[in-house]
């Protein structure tokens, strides 16, 4: 599948994501809510993901292959 024909067919739920956080406005540097919402989606994408990045911060790391490298 394209990209694009994947981006259109996920636009409706990524949309609802997007709701739902403005829906929950959380103050500068306690974004606890929505740095979990991050951190499972980065999860669930398969990603290793690292949290407490500057607080509440999330990074997900994505691998090729077996190189220690990240993309």
């Amino acid at each position: 599948m394209q990209a694009l024909d994947r981006l259109r067919q996920d636009q409706a739920e990524m949309t609802a994501w997007r709701r739902d956080i403005h829906a929950h406005p959380e103050l500068g540097f306690e974004e606890q809510r929505t740095s979990d919402i991050v951190a499972e989606k980065l999860k669930a994408f398969g990603c290793e993901v690292h949290r407490g990045i500057g607080k509440t911060g999330v990074v997900g790391r994505l691998q090729v292959g077996n190189s220690p490298r990240s993309i």
